[in-house]
């Protein structure tokens, strides 16, 4: 896998079904809206708008990502009355919204304790704030990532002081319930990949989105050793079933707040 400056919508949508069952999860859970835009924050290539579109009923759906591939693609849904190009961290609605939806986003960016307050703070009376993100950095799958970066080049890995992105939903039920009223909860998903001719099936899950960082800091050279590296491991800790695919249990962590 070349390393890349913008996302791939098409490694991405490999697994199209398996990223979408969450925000379908969390999109059930979302209540009455007040009148405003709904926005899909972070939408990527939009697999969520379709769903978002028929929820939304009369209210437009707007989404917002960094990556104008993914928008490009997100257009192509038919879902989205606008499109917006922006940083999560600067973005800002141009008038209250009914619904801020982000479905594995907000993991990527720091500091939540400061940015989800400030999501909060942008809604419309009785609008709501959904969110769903992996909590996933504890098992073989990411842990490998960091373990394997850091042996092979620890000139330039270092994760002495890394801490998870994701913190465990009882704490953002205590961050966020001054807010409004807050429902946070967990769930592992036991999910079957399906066998690959070019290397782990986890590994294909991992390389569109959590091995981008990694990757983007090697050589091709390098990347080939890393990713031989990681293939082994990952055939210890997830062994192929008989038809070549692998089960990988994956755990995300959800809340919604709904604000006075």
């Amino acid at each position: 896998m070349p390393a890349a400056s913008d996302w791939s919508p098409e490694r991405y949508a490999r697994f199209a079904d398996l990223r979408l069952r969450p925000a379908l999860d969390l999109l059930a859970q979302v209540g009455d809206l007040p009148a405003g835009d709904v926005i899909d924050l972070g939408c990527g290539n939009g697999p969520v708008g379709p769903a978002l579109a028929r929820r939304a009923e009369e209210r437009a759906v707007v989404g917002v990502d960094s990556s104008p591939a993914m928008l490009a693609k997100a257009a192509e849904t038919g879902a989205y009355a606008r499109l917006q190009q922006s940083d999560i961290a600067v973005w800002q609605p141009a008038a209250p919204p009914a619904l801020i939806f982000s479905n594995a986003a907000l993991h990527w960016l720091d500091d939540h304790a400061t940015l989800l307050p400030r999501l909060v703070g942008f809604l419309a009376p009785t609008g709501t704030l959904a969110v769903q993100m992996p909590r996933q950095t504890a098992a073989p799958s990411h842990r490998f990532l960091r373990d394997i970066a850091a042996s092979l080049f620890p000139d330039r890995f270092d994760f002495s002081a890394w801490q998870p992105p994701v913190q465990p939903a009882e704490t953002y039920w205590r961050m966020l319930s001054p807010l409004g009223r807050v429902t946070a909860w967990e769930t592992e998903y036991i999910q079957r990949l399906d066998p690959s001719d070019d290397g782990h099936p986890v590994r294909r899950f991992t390389e569109s989105t959590s091995m981008r960082p990694f990757v983007g800091r090697m050589s091709p050279a390098e990347h080939a050793a890393f990713v031989a590296a990681y293939d082994e491991a990952l055939a210890v800790a997830y062994p192929l079933l008989p038809d070549g695919g692998a089960l990988f249990p994956f755990r995300r962590c959800f809340f919604t707040v709904e604000v006075a």
